[in-house]
């Protein structure tokens, strides 16, 4: 979307006070429901539907991320970066689970890719030496963290480096594979 679009212009200019005027949130729950509703939607019904991963919303002509409207409605003003849901969980839009993010912190909290084939997040087969290889991105970089005879140590030096670099933010396989369970 270009800057200079009309609908980059709308998303902008919506206030917390729109969202109030035409959303009812809950904090505990995370979902909104329609206060007044502009088309033939009935009042107290849930705002939104499922688009691919996220609960997205159409208010005032213009889809908005659920997530992103829940941070304006609640703390007054656009976030500054991406907002991250701490537990991952894209539908969980409880202001709790919510955070404002760079673009390096949100990624630093993903599960495991869909190609992941290791079963472990930064951590593949080198077929060359028969050993497990541990990576972390950081600072726009792959950097290298030691060659091990299993994955599980792969991981575990994984998980060290993340904690370190990443701080909250991490999401470590201790903590994906705790959530698989």
């Amino acid at each position: 979307m270009r800057a200079g679009s009309s609908r980059a212009l709308a998303r902008d200019q919506l206030t917390a006070d729109d969202v109030r005027a035409g959303l009812d949130y809950d904090p505990e729950t995370g979902i909104f429901r329609w206060r007044n509703p502009a088309t033939k939607v009935v009042a107290g019904s849930i705002a939104g539907t499922l688009q691919r991963t996220y609960w997205m919303i159409h208010f005032r002509g213009v889809d908005y991320h659920a997530h992103r409207l829940a941070w304006l409605y609640v703390r007054g003003a656009w976030p500054t970066g991406e907002v991250d849901h701490r537990n991952g969980n894209r539908l969980d839009n409880r202001i709790a689970n919510l955070r404002d993010a760079t673009r390096s912190q949100n990624c630093a909290n993903m599960g495991l890719a869909s190609h992941n084939t290791s079963g472990f997040k930064g951590v593949s087969f080198y077929r060359q030496t028969g050993r497990w290889q541990a990576y972390i991105r950081h600072g726009g970089r792959r950097l290298h963290l030691g060659m091990f005879a299993t994955a599980e140590d792969a991981a575990a030096a994984y998980d060290a480096a993340a904690i370190r670099l990443k701080g909250e933010f991490a999401r470590t396989n201790a903590m994906i594979q705790a959530e698989a369970a």
